[in-house]
């Protein structure tokens, strides 16, 4: 071989191959738990009820036109009329009916339930990730 032979036999030729591979993972986990608590409160209330007394009251008095239910003060008035034969037709207030409102306020103290939640969060520690391409 000459010196001219021995060069051309003596040149390597590389080739650089790229190879790419992905492993899947969890990045970050978070636990959540929730949790339910009772308390009870007491509510003030005011309870409000109210009667009604009625009361006959007789008028017989004679009108002319039948009077209106009107209210005076605490009290409704309710007509009640009749009519009487005589030589001519007269109209009479026979009776009211009187109603007064009366009420009463009474403070009762109520135990009511109310209910929240609560939240933890915890992170629970990562495992190393495992390459499937690294065991074959």
């Amino acid at each position: 071989m000459t010196g001219s032979e021995d060069l051309q036999d003596a040149i390597p030729v590389f080739e650089e191959t790229l190879r790419v591979s992905k492993t899947v993972r969890d990045a970050d986990r978070v636990l959540i738990k929730t949790s339910v608590q009772e308390r009870t409160e007491y509510v003030d209330l005011e309870l409000r009820t109210g009667d009604a007394l009625i009361e006959r009251v007789p008028v017989n008095r004679v009108v002319e036109t039948a009077p209106a239910i009107r209210e005076e003060g605490d009290t409704i008035i309710v007509p009640v009329l009749e009519e009487i034969i005589v030589v001519e037709k007269r109209l009479v207030l026979k009776e009211e009916i009187h109603i007064r409102r009366q009420q009463k306020v009474e403070h009762v103290r109520e135990p009511v339930r109310l209910r929240s939640e609560e939240v933890a969060l915890e992170r629970p520690a990562l495992t190393e990730p495992t390459n499937k391409e690294d065991k074959a």
